[in-house]
């Protein structure tokens, strides 16, 4: 098992400058940092061997090589964002997916398997004709969507002509339809995954995307097949989009697109409404306490006073007498 780790973390350490020598888009390739389980308690990673590929489990506090074993053929952990995010683990923990990444800008058949992540053994092998990348999974591992690129070839090369698509895990069939936003059922989607984030319920992906027109959140639901995707108009002038990140807040009812942790924009994760983040007030300065005199200097003062008023007491009890006494 050491001498597992040992080449676990040499052969981490080399795969992204492996994955970009080459020039090829980022998605297809390698989520090279795996992907973490529902728990928190496990990453799964894969990195080549000459024999195919090792999938490793690993324990995420303390980096021990937990299980490892070798499937045949080249397969990795699906990158979704230009960020590197990685997927492809169902919510419910029972099912892994694997793509194995591209060597030319456009293929005529694209390779998945489909892995139980407590065994690591292949359940089922995918061949689809046509050029996809991994794009979710349902919570419960019986919907795999895919990014369906339609001009990837050397004379039509337009990496943001494409469509999602959604494959039933249980019969390896392709949906016909593509999955759209209802809303705006012709519209054509366009534009590059600059980072993702995943509901707490894994029902919900949710990706920034850089548009041709605008920026926009690409809000897909794998329980119900559906998209909806929401216009950023405020983003559309800026040029750091791809330094900014999604964030859930709020148990999950907003969507916030920040940079450096400062949220920029927000969306309303039920009605998917969007607003700008509110102007935090300034703190009021705070307010000084008054002014404490020392009194300890006054001490001599203050018995002289009251010698005084006990002297003047005393002298008027004999007047007040013979006043009386008339």
């Amino acid at each position: 098992m050491k001498s597992a780790l040992a080449v676990l973390v040499a052969v981490t350490a080399i795969l992204p400058a492996a994955a970009r020598a080459d020039g090829l888009p980022v998605l297809g390739l390698d989520g090279n940092s795996g992907v973490v389980s529902p728990d928190g308690g496990s990453r799964y990673v894969t990195f080549p061997s000459a024999r195919g590929t090792v999938i490793s489990r690993i324990r995420v506090a303390g980096g021990q090589v937990a299980f490892y074993r070798l499937i045949p053929g080249r397969f990795v952990v699906p990158s979704v964002a230009y960020d590197n995010t990685a997927s492809g683990l169902s919510a419910n923990g029972r099912t892994l997916v694997l793509i194995r990444p591209r060597t030319a800008l456009g293929q005529k058949r694209t390779h998945l398997v489909l892995v139980d992540p407590l065994r690591l053994r292949v359940k089922r092998q995918l061949v689809l004709r046509g050029d996809f990348s991994f794009d979710a999974i349902s919570p419960d591992g019986s919907k795999l969507y895919l990014v369906n690129y339609l001009a990837l070839s050397r004379n039509n090369f337009d990496p943001t002509d494409y469509k999602v698509r959604s494959l039933d895990t249980r019969t390896g069939r392709l949906d016909p339809r593509p999955v759209v936003d209802p809303r705006e059922p012709g519209e054509k989607m366009g534009g590059l995954p600059v980072t993702r984030v995943m509901s707490a319920d894994g029902r919900w992906a949710y990706t920034l995307y850089s548009g041709s027109k605008h920026p926009f959140v690409h809000a897909l639901d794998t329980v119900g097949n559906t998209a909806r995707c929401i216009d950023l108009d405020a983003l559309t002038k800026r040029d750091d989009l791809f330094q900014m990140k999604l964030h859930l807040a709020r148990a999950g009812h907003e969507l916030q697109v920040v940079k450096a942790n400062k949220p920029v924009t927000l969306v309303d994760t039920h009605d998917f409404s969007v607003s700008r983040p509110r102007a935090v007030a300034p703190r009021p300065a705070p307010v000084s306490a008054p002014a404490h005199h020392d009194v300890r200097g006054l001490w001599p003062y203050g018995i002289a006073l009251v010698a005084l008023i006990a002297l003047i007491a005393a002298s008027a009890r004999p007047r007040a007498r013979a006043t009386r006494a008339r």
